[in-house]
């Protein structure tokens, strides 16, 4: 008995013959119908994968794989930004299916990335939010950030600090508004995910933040604000009077 993997393999040369192959029930076209006249919720998660896996595997019932995914990575996010390496190991995936999914979050953070660089961040605060969710959202470790701003509050740089834990170690305060004073930025958003979900501020996440802002008044640097991204949504320490 043939496993999982052998029967919807994208590589295996048996999958027309096992497949239906023919969408008798013309399933495919429903499902175009619905994206183009339905709005952006006319289709469910996994049915928006299983269209974008239609494109790579145009033979093959794409459902099941689908919804499995949904499963594993328990989002459509979770989906799309997931590594390339273990989209491809997954049963019933491969080069061209993993492709067809990791090219939308490349077009997503880059549409999302190009509003922020284009407008004062500070003006335009739900882009900047967006940017940062789509990004570190389902990161599956913490990633400490500094968005960099000019005199006019437009992003001059998006500096990746460090992979671990928001301390000393990873985001030095010295270290930081010094960067600002190298690169003319006379502003900055620090920001750091948590990956267990919850975005709200440990007392570590208060305290590195105030060393930041009190150098930064030292030298005429400020600091917005620090945002904290989480898989349900962000804080940001400024909004709760934690700065």
């Amino acid at each position: 008995m043939p496993d999982e993997r052998q029967l919807f393999d994208e590589q295996n040369p048996r999958r027309e013959a096992i497949d239906a192959g023919q969408d008798a029930s013309g399933h495919r076209a429903r499902l175009r119908k619905r994206l183009l006249t339905g709005g952006e919720d006319a289709l469910a998660d996994h049915e928006v994968i299983e269209f974008l896996l239609m494109g790579a595997v145009p033979r093959r019932d794409m459902k099941p794989l689908a919804r499995s995914l949904i499963a594993r990575f328990g989002s459509l996010a979770g989906v799309l930004n997931a590594d390339a390496n273990t989209l491809q190991a997954h049963p019933g995936m491969g080069e061209a299916s993993a492709a067809a999914l990791k090219v939308v979050a490349v077009a997503v953070r880059r549409l999302v990335r190009q509003e922020v660089r284009e407008r004062p961040v500070i003006g335009s605060w739900q882009a900047l939010v967006d940017y940062l969710m789509v990004d570190m959202a389902d990161l599956t470790h913490e990633r400490v950030r500094v968005l960099y701003l000019n005199a006019r509050n437009m992003l001059i740089l998006d500096d990746c600090v460090a992979d671990g834990d928001v301390d000393e170690a990873a985001i030095h305060p010295r270290k930081v508004i010094h960067k600002a004073m190298d690169i003319g930025a006379t502003a900055l958003i620090l920001v750091h995910n948590h990956p267990s979900g919850s975005a709200e501020p440990s007392r570590a996440d208060i305290d590195i933040t105030n060393r930041i802002a009190e150098a930064g008044r030292l030298l005429g640097v400020t600091v917005h604000d620090h945002l904290i991204i989480g898989r349900q949504g962000h804080v940001s320490l400024k909004a709760k009077g934690l700065i």
